[in-house]
């Protein structure tokens, strides 16, 4: 009886796979049922989120290069007032409509930042806030002395911002400041709460996209748009 190595076996499994091309039959068999497997047909596969929310959206409003400039913009504009700080920039991103906003805005920051995560809830009749806040996930660091920059997706009624400014502001951090991607009408004209830069004044509409959503769904969407009224009315 003639009993192979270890290394012997080794060997010989390697020259057999070198030895079947590839294409060769039984490459693509279903073990179970010896039937070659085919490949789904590309055209049965949405090709991105896009596709799949295509008959929910009615406009976009901002595309991905508008919004991609315009982030850099942001990040340059905050780097510029940055500069000298005396340590890394802490970036504080409420989520979770803002991760996007803030991911993008990290990367194009040129000077050094971290960031920082906060979670809440806001209580209100219907879709409105009543600026009533519990928070749901804190700072996991102490901002006392820190220069810290908010990131908002966007600023509507402001109730909810102007809670978490005054929170923030209590904790007695070297300087405060917020960066919005997007403002609507109301927040121009009635919110009482000072934005360093905007990125885009946008009407009154139920925007998604770029972070923002209905419903948890269309985060993914690499643009701002606007969504269909009979999808959340």
């Amino acid at each position: 009886l003639h009993v192979r190595s270890r290394r012997q076996r080794q060997m010989c499994i390697r020259d057999s796979a070198q030895t079947v091309p590839y294409g060769h039959p039984a490459f693509g068999r279903d073990p179970t049922t010896d039937q070659t497997r085919q490949r789904k047909p590309m055209s049965t596969v949405p090709e991105s989120a896009t596709s799949y929310y295509e008959n929910s959206i009615e406009e976009v409003l901002i595309d991905e290069e508008t919004l991609s400039k315009r982030v850099k913009e942001l990040a340059e504009a905050t780097a510029a007032r940055h500069a000298d700080d005396p340590e890394d920039l802490i970036l504080i991103c409420v989520l979770k409509g803002a991760v996007m906003f803030l991911t993008d805005f990290s990367r194009a920051l040129p000077i050094p930042n971290q960031m920082e995560f906060m979670a809440v809830s806001s209580y209100g009749a219907g879709a409105s806030s009543s600026g009533v806040v519990r928070i749901l996930k804190d700072l996991e660091r102490d901002i006392t002395g820190r220069d810290v920059v908010i990131l908002e997706d966007i600023l509507d009624s402001g109730l909810t911002l102007s809670w978490l400014l005054r929170n923030l502001s209590a904790r007695n951090p070297r300087s405060l400041e917020v960066v919005t991607l997007l403002r609507k009408p109301e927040a121009r004209q009635t919110v009482n709460v000072e934005c360093t830069d905007v990125g885009f004044d946008i009407d009154d509409d139920f925007v998604v996209g770029y972070g923002l959503d209905f419903n948890e769904q269309f985060r993914s969407l690499p643009f701002v748009a606007k969504l269909k009224p009979e999808v959340f009315q």
